[in-house]
């Protein structure tokens, strides 16, 4: 039993936690992402990104400030010094004996932050999705192929399928988990906001032409996961006599 004047640190759960992991919360999610993956979603993609696209004119929000420049250069800069200050931060456990106890949940947001941003590179490789830009619907010059589908003779792959930015948000779900076993309500509420804050960065990739809404939906399903295992790995410490609640 820990010192009640000591605080308790992310990741050591606290006696009172309901820090049981449902076995729902990756079920459900490696299920709509394999139903992503495995229906082709163009009738909905197609329906929600003609909302943005003006027929000789382009996609509404390509060259828009807001967009272009706040939601798409500065915000993904503002994630990676985030992550980069984390980084920091956990190499500084390193050094003091007092903050030992932050080196495997700082660590672990370190993980889950930069797997949850870097895989999205490889599997932009493996999956050959073009950008709605670039299909011959919305004034591009390429033929439409769903995820890991053949595409026509003589048209490159494209590199569209995850989205990057949208993977740069929704790295932050990490902090749920950092926060679930100690402060269970306010892990609630950042995830939350992280979610919102993802989805907003997915709409403006897609006003800009940029993702179809599944590839952002697919996104969030694939960080959720990776944020997930990581913490399953790295910080989850079930209490003993824990039961898996309903919910997380």
């Amino acid at each position: 039993m820990p010192d009640a004047a000591a605080p308790i640190p992310p990741g050591i759960a606290h006696p009172e936690s309901p820090d049981a992991l449902s076995p729902w919360l990756a079920v459900v999610p490696a299920l709509l992402l394999a139903a992503l993956v495995l229906i082709d979603t163009a009738p909905i993609d197609f329906l929600v990104e003609s909302w943005f696209y003006q027929p000789g004119i382009g996609f509404v929000g390509r060259h828009v400030w807001l967009v272009e420049t706040l939601m798409h250069d500065i915000l993904k800069k503002v994630i990676i010094g985030f992550g980069v200050l984390l980084a920091l931060a956990w190499l500084l456990t390193w050094t003091r004996g007092e903050w030992q106890r932050w080196r495997r949940p700082l660590g672990y947001l370190v993980a889950a932050i930069g797997c949850a941003s870097l895989v999205v590179t490889p599997l932009k490789e493996l999956t050959g999705v073009h950008c709605p830009w670039d299909l011959a619907q919305f004034g591009g010059r390429y033929a439409y192929v769903h995820v890991g589908g053949a595409a026509p003779e003589g048209q490159p792959a494209g590199h569209c399928w995850p989205a990057g930015h949208a993977a740069s948000g929704f790295s932050l779900l990490a902090l749920f988990f950092f926060l679930r076993d100690e402060r269970p309500r306010l892990a609630r509420q950042v995830l939350c906001a992280v979610l919102l804050f993802a989805s907003l960065i997915g709409a403006g990739r897609m006003i800009q032409g940029a993702h179809f809404l599944s590839h952002t939906v697919a996104t969030g399903l694939i960080d959720w996961l990776i944020c997930l295992a990581l913490y399953r790995l790295l910080l989850y410490r079930k209490a003993p006599g824990a039961v898996a609640p309903a919910a997380c």
